[in-house]
């Protein structure tokens, strides 16, 4: 039977907002959330006030670690400047530590870059290892990374990770036993790889925030939705891709960033910069992670508010990772115009927060 190129857009369509109707793939058995589909537009943040909700002043009582301890698991021989751009705007924003999981081949690369990261050389590629080391070389890394778990407010996992199987099935543990631990995490890069290929490692775990960028976006919705991506109804979309990874909050980055948990939808439409210097997606991740961390603890100790009550801490971080990246990139770019590069970026993201929401009251 021919079906007209028409018939088939239409006949997709009709499965797209089917799927979106029923709430997920997969999820027949739960409750059906109704969403008028016909209305689904991004409604814009306030960005700005978010970010001066969730940011902690600077507090002379507080002790080293309490404004975030976050990690960055990647660095490879190949790339050693995604994590190193992740961890040390993570810094650069205000969080007290910074820790880098990386190949040995990275460590002292990436050290070299900046005393201020905390560099652990315990990650393993296939070619450095035989066939028949693999496992307890895995269980050691595995080993290596769990003994800090505790410690981090927030994982970042993929800048600069490469797709070195072996290595991949190593972070694959980390992050189940990040999951188990509740530990929140950023997927990001060569993390977004690795998960989209293994749904259930994020799947159901409102904790994940996915960053993926348009090619990465493109694999998600093809690989869950089984569709392509739709521009025009590009929030529904959104929204019925995170349901249907079971709430996972997906920051969607374009012109216009869009952000869903499989609740709601946001946009951050703030003015950034022409310039599309590799690296930024690597500032955001470690912007969000965070945010994310801050916004967990302000969303915690407001419980009682009918303000914060209901809103989700990873989707705050992700709006407000968004609205400084921006703002950074904006002011970077009035500075150095053509010459703009992510090191310049970094370098303008303490005073456009301190624009926002000042250090001290």
């Amino acid at each position: 039977m021919l079906v007209s190129s028409s018939s088939s857009a239409v006949l997709r369509r009709q499965l797209f907002l089917i799927r979106c109707l029923g709430g997920g793939v997969g999820q027949s058995h739960k409750k059906i959330r109704r969403v008028n589909c016909s209305s689904m537009v991004a409604m814009e943040a306030d960005a700005e006030h978010v970010i001066r909700k969730i940011t902690p002043l600077l507090d002379p009582i507080r002790h080293k670690g309490q404004a975030g301890k976050v990690a960055i698991i990647g660095g490879c021989r190949e790339y050693t400047g995604a994590p190193y751009f992740a961890a040390i705007s993570a810094l650069k924003i205000g969080a007290d530590l910074s820790h880098v999981f990386c190949t040995k081949d990275a460590a002292a690369v990436i050290k070299s870059y900046s005393p201020e990261l905390i560099v652990h050389p315990v990650l393993e590629e296939s070619y450095n290892i035989r066939d028949d080391e693999k496992e307890s070389v895995s269980a050691k890394v595995l080993a290596e990374v769990v003994k800090w778990m505790e410690r981090f407010d927030c994982l970042v996992v993929g800048p600069g990770l490469g797709r070195d199987p072996f290595l991949l099935d190593c972070v694959s543990s980390i992050l189940r036993h990040a999951r188990q631990s509740n530990v929140p995490m950023v997927i990001d890069g060569d993390g977004l790889f690795l998960v989209t290929n293994n749904l259930d490692l994020v799947s159901g775990y409102s904790l994940a925030v996915l960053t993926p960028n348009v090619n990465e976006y493109k694999r998600l919705i093809e690989k869950v939705l089984n569709c392509e991506v739709d521009n025009e109804d590009a929030s529904l979309q959104l929204l019925s891709l995170a349901r249907s990874i079971g709430g996972v909050t997906i920051l969607r980055k374009g012109k216009s960033d869009l952000i869903s948990d499989g609740e709601i939808v946001k946009s951050v439409s703030i003015f950034g910069s022409p310039r599309r210097c590799g690296g930024q997606g690597d500032i955001l991740s470690g912007s969000v992670a965070v945010f994310s961390s801050w916004a967990r603890l302000h969303v915690s100790s407001m419980k009682e508010s009918a303000d914060c009550n209901s809103q989700n801490p990873m989707v705050l971080g992700s709006v407000a990772g968004s609205a400084l990246l921006r703002k950074a990139a904006s002011l970077a770019f009035v500075n150095n115009k053509r010459a703009t590069l992510t090191t310049d970026i970094i370098e303008c993201l303490g005073a456009s927060l301190e624009s926002i929401s000042p250090a001290e009251s």
